[in-house]
């Protein structure tokens, strides 16, 4: 398999480790930008996201978050931000989506007033049922097989409430669309769910209308691709 050759990426050590003030995003909305993408937050600060070329269609990005390698503080303000979005809803239970929106879910459940999260799990202990589980397919999972997972313990903490969940991001809708169908078929009523970011449009198309207004995200990261001068929204 060919290598792609690297057009303006670098390794991402430096990414995710602090929130910007609003000037840091001077210059042109519509790029192109370099090595980074400036996501704007709602109280005007700016994440700087690296800009990850995709191995398949080395044209094309994405602007990435991987939220278990930023700064706490990073994490705590981005929580702090989509429990605001979400604190409308009035939820009786948040539910935290494997494995990266297991960082977010207590942070949003604490700011709700609520006391613990519900935690999905990709692995299967023995006492699980396979009942209480969905298939997950998505851009970085792409190989069939995998499952999440509601551990039976916790279904009354489901069952008959008003629940959100909780995840990293939505970009393809395959990932959240899972958890969605297993929540309600456990009995809740799942009002929305919530993620730090909305990666590109696609997940719309795939949840429908209904379901796609009931997403809430704190930023948008759009998909990309190559320009000579480096990355511009995909058209």
């Amino acid at each position: 398999m060919t290598t792609p050759t690297p057009h303006f990426t670098e390794p991402t050590t430096g990414y995710w480790q602090q929130l910007l003030p609003a000037t840091a995003a001077a210059g042109p909305d519509d790029g192109p930008w370099q090595y980074g993408y400036p996501a704007r937050l709602p109280d005007g600060r700016v994440l700087l996201l690296p800009i990850r070329q995709m191995a398949g269609q080395p044209e094309h990005a994405v602007a990435s978050l991987i939220c278990n390698q930023a700064a706490l503080d990073v994490i705590d303000a981005l929580g702090e931000l989509l429990a605001a979005r979400l604190a409308p809803l009035a939820p009786e239970a948040v539910v935290g989506v494997p494995t990266l929106g297991l960082s977010f879910a207590p942070i949003v459940a604490r700011r709700l007033g609520l006391s613990r999260m519900v935690p999905l799990g990709y692995s299967r202990k023995f006492w699980y049922d396979e009942a209480l589980s969905g298939a997950v397919q998505s851009i970085t999972t792409p190989t069939a097989g995998k499952r999440v997972y509601l551990d039976p313990n916790l279904l009354p903490l489901v069952r008959g409430k008003r629940v959100v969940l909780v995840d990293d991001a939505v970009s393809s809708g395959s990932t959240i669309a899972a958890p969605w169908n297993l929540l309600e078929a456990a009995g809740a009523t799942v009002l929305g769910v919530g993620v730090a970011m909305c990666q590109g449009r696609r997940w719309a198309g795939v949840l429908g209308p209904q379901r796609a207004a009931q997403v809430f995200g704190v930023f948008d990261s759009p998909l990309l691709q190559a320009v000579p001068g480096g990355w511009i929204r995909r058209s």
